[in-house]
Formats: structure tokens, C-alpha cells, sequence
């Protein structure tokens, strides 16, 4: 039987020129999603740090803060392969309008619910579907790459472009949420944090062109078979966890050391130098036509992550934390490109979407529990007793990785192309 895929690309085509950023770029149709896609991740980055600064602000504890922090990652971390599967199941822009109406609506009610002082559990309860209804752009981001690359292997470059995009918002969030709550209102992380989902939901919504199509009904079944059957989707989840342990424990805990000396302005740039290391490098691992395998790739780049965690808790100054911070960042977009890139070789294209957001769940659990217990840990010891958090998750991950690093390697599968990715019948191949 014929396939609808081309397997010698012309001197047009994506993978006919070595893999960049320019021939990523000049996609047709990419920056149709492209945009609205950077405005509706944005606020991503701000959820976390607009909570602990608010809740902070109105009971004085960072372990409240965290807490309150932590609930709305563990929310999100459940409810994010159900928005994936769904979304692969029913489209996109069926998830997503409703979605991000629930968060923004969600988010304003735990803004008022802490400055009117209302008890711990309470916002909690608000906490919940804040952190459920979180628009997972990122991974719906990388599906529409999917469509418009499959079988190019500008699809690697995508991956780095993708991770730097998030490690960018990741640079400016922190940053803008700090400012609005230290020098605005506490509560203006938050309230523009609801805003920006709800604007940029919208408009990423908007560009039904570039969705991946929905699977006909009769295929639903062998479509939509669940991403952790895969015992490599399993071992992923589990270094991307230690991931969040260091986004968590960072952000807590820079936020602590800031305010002990009295420059609490100081945190968002001390996180932003932290975000820029990340982006920097993840520019670089897109730019390189790698001849390493790529899970050999995953366990160099996340020793490397290991170590440079496992020094943040010695640093006693500004300018140590700030190199560190740098390293560390370095650090983590390897692992977290590679981690990206494994999916494509691991998962079946009908559950790439939801592989997509396992992933992300498991940094937002790793975040939730990290802010959880750095924010204990600064409450009650100080000097940088949260910066251990970070250390730990990520030493626990990397010798999971290192025993169980064999499920990264694909089992061979029958030679189909899929005309589509996770959305279409997949074809096979004479």
C-alpha cells in the first residue's frame, strides 16, 4: 500500500537542509501557532513564584506559601495526561477553551480567598483546580511541530527550540511575577498571571489550522493507548521529577536568602540568570548535529545536573549563587531536550501528547513537592537549608536513570508511517 509520506524529500523540503534554527523557523505555518503559543505559556512560569510571594505576604511563612504552591503542582501534575489524552482524543481547542476560563476564574478566587486572610485550607481548596485547569501549551506546542515535521529531522532542533522557548518564559515570568508582587501589589502576580492564560488561551485556540486532526472513531482504541505503558515513558517521568525538585527548591529558597538580606528584588534576577543558563544552553544543543546517542546524552548531561545542584546549598553570596544558579540551568536543558527528543523514539504517535504531558506533570510534582519541603526547611533552619532539596531530588533521579537507563532504547516495530502524529491512521509501508 502506498504511503501519503514522501520518503525522499525535495530541495524545498525541511530535511533536505542541514537541521537549524533558520530552517525550523522558516516552517510554513509555524509562526501561526508559534506566537499565541509563547503568550499562553507565559503565565506558566509565573504561577508558582506569584503564590509563594502572595500567600508569603499575607501569613508570613514560606512553608505555607509552599503548601499552598505545592497543591496546585500536585493538581496539575494528576489532571495533566488526562488534558493531553483528551486533547489527542477530542482536539486541542476543545480542551483548551474551557480550560483556561476555569484557571483564570480559578486563580482570582485564590487571589481574593489570601488577601482576605482565609485559612490555610481554604486556599487549598481553591488551589486545586487552579493547578488542574493549567493549559498544557508546551506539549500542544511540540504536537503541531509533530504534523508539520514528521519524519524531518529538523525534529530534534524543535525539541531544543521548544525547550529554550520554555526555558525564555522561564527568564521573563519569574521576573515580571517579582516585580508586579514587590513592587505593584502581592496580589499582581497572580491577577496577571489569570489574564495572560485567559488572552493567550484564546488566541492559541484561535489557530484551528494547525491542529492535529483528530483519530476517526473506529481507531480510537489502538490510538489512544496510554504513554506509561511504555517503560521508558516510566524512567523519564522519574528524571523529570528530580527536574522539578530543582525549579522548586531553587525558587523557594532564592526567595528566602533574597529577603534574609534584605534584597528581595534580587530573587527574580538571581532565578532569571538561573533560566537564562538553562536557555543558553538549550540554544546550543539545537545548534549541534549531535553523533551521541541520545541516552547516553541523558545521563552525562544529568550527572552534570547532579553535581552543580549539589553545591547551591554551600553558596553564601550573592555573586556564588548567581555562578551557580548559572551552571545549574547549563545543567538542565540537555537533559530536558533529550528527555523531549527520547519521546519521539519511545512513544507511539497516537500517545505522544499525552508522553508530552506526563513529562511536564512530573516537573510541576517535582516543583509542588520541592516548594513543599524547601519551604519547611527555610521556615525552620534557614541558610540556604532549602538549596538541599534540589541536591537530593536530583541525586535519587540520576540513579534511577543510571539502573534503569536500558528502557530508553526502542523496541523494533513494524515499519508504519503514521500521516500525522498521534492523530491519524497510521499507514503501513511496503
Amino acid at each position: 500500500m502506498a504511503s501519503t509520506v514522501t520518503t525522499e524529500p525535495s530541495k524545498d523540503s525541511p530535511a533536505s537542509s542541514r537541521p537549524g534554527y533558520g530552517q525550523l523557523l522558516r516552517t510554513r505555518g509555524a509562526w501561526t501557532f508559534l506566537l499565541p503559543g509563547f503568550a499562553a505559556r507565559q503565565p506558566f512560569a509565573m504561577l508558582t513564584i506569584s503564590i509563594v510571594l502572595l500567600v508569603q505576604h499575607t501569613t508570613g511563612s514560606y512553608g505555607a506559601a509552599g503548601a499552598a504552591a505545592a497543591v496546585t503542582g500536585v493538581s496539575m501534575a494528576v489532571f495533566a495526561p488526562y488534558s493531553g489524552r483528551l486533547a489527542d482524543r477530542y482536539g486541542q481547542r476543545t480542551v483548551l477553551i474551557p480550560g483556561v476560563l476555569v484557571h483564570s476564574l480559578s486563580g482570582l478566587t485564590l487571589t481574593a480567598l489570601a488577601l482576605s486572610h482565609a485559612p490555610l485550607w481554604a486556599l487549598f481548596i481553591a488551589a486545586v483546580p487552579t493547578g488542574a485547569s493549567v493549559p498544557q501549551i508546551g506539549p500542544m506546542v511540540r504536537a503541531r511541530w509533530g504534523v508539520k515535521l514528521q519524519g524531518s529531522p529538523l525534529m530534534s532542533t524543535a525539541a531544543a527550540f521548544e525547550s529554550v522557548t520554555d526555558e525564555l518564559t522561564f527568564v521573563v515570568g519569574p521576573l515580571l511575577a517579582t516585580a508586579l508582587c514587590t513592587a505593584v501589589d502581592p496580589a499582581a502576580g497572580l491577577m496577571t498571571e489569570a489574564a495572560l492564560t485567559l488572552i493567550g488561551g484564546l488566541l492559541f485556540a484561535a489557530q484551528k489550522g494547525t491542529q492535529p486532526q483528530v483519530a476517526a472513531k473506529g481507531h480510537a482504541r489502538v490510538e489512544h493507548a496510554s504513554a506509561l505503558r511504555v517503560p521508558g515513558v516510566r524512567v523519564l517521568i522519574v528524571t523529570f521529577l528530580g527536574i522539578g525538585s530543582v525549579f522548586g527548591g531553587m525558587q523557594v529558597s532564592l526567595a528566602a536568602f533574597t529577603e534574609s538580606i534584605g534584597e528581595p528584588g534580587l530573587n527574580g534576577v538571581l532565578y532569571g540568570v538561573f533560566a537564562a543558563g538553562n536557555m543558553i544552553s538549550g540554544i546550543a544543543c539545537g545548534a549541534i548535529a549531535w553523533k551521541v546517542a541520545p541516552q547516553r546524552r541523558l545521563v552525562v548531561g544529568y550527572a552534570a545536573l547532579a553535581l552543580t545542584a549539589s553545591g547551591l546549598w554551600a553558596a553564601q553570596s550573592v555573586l556564588a549563587l548567581a555562578g551557580l544558579g548559572l551552571l545549574v540551568g547549563m545543567s538542565i536543558a540537555p537533559a530536558l531536550i533529550t528527555g523531549y527528543t527520547l519521546v519521539e523514539d519511545l512513544v507511539p504517535a497516537g500517545a505522544r501528547t499525552e508522553a508530552f504531558t506526563w513529562l511536564t506533570g512530573a516537573v510541576a510534582l517535582g516543583q509542588a513537592g520541592a516548594v513543599t519541603v524547601a519551604g519547611q526547611l527555610e521556615d525552620r533552619f534557614r541558610d540556604g537549608a532549602g538549596f538541599l532539596v534540589p541536591m537530593v531530588g536530583t541525586l535519587l533521579a540520576l540513579a534511577t536513570l543510571l539502573a534503569l537507563r536500558s528502557r530508553l532504547v526502542a523496541r523494533p516495530r513494524s515499519r508504519t508511517v503514521a500521516r500525522g502524529v498521534g492523530h491519524r491512521v497510521p499507514v503501513t509501508v511496503d
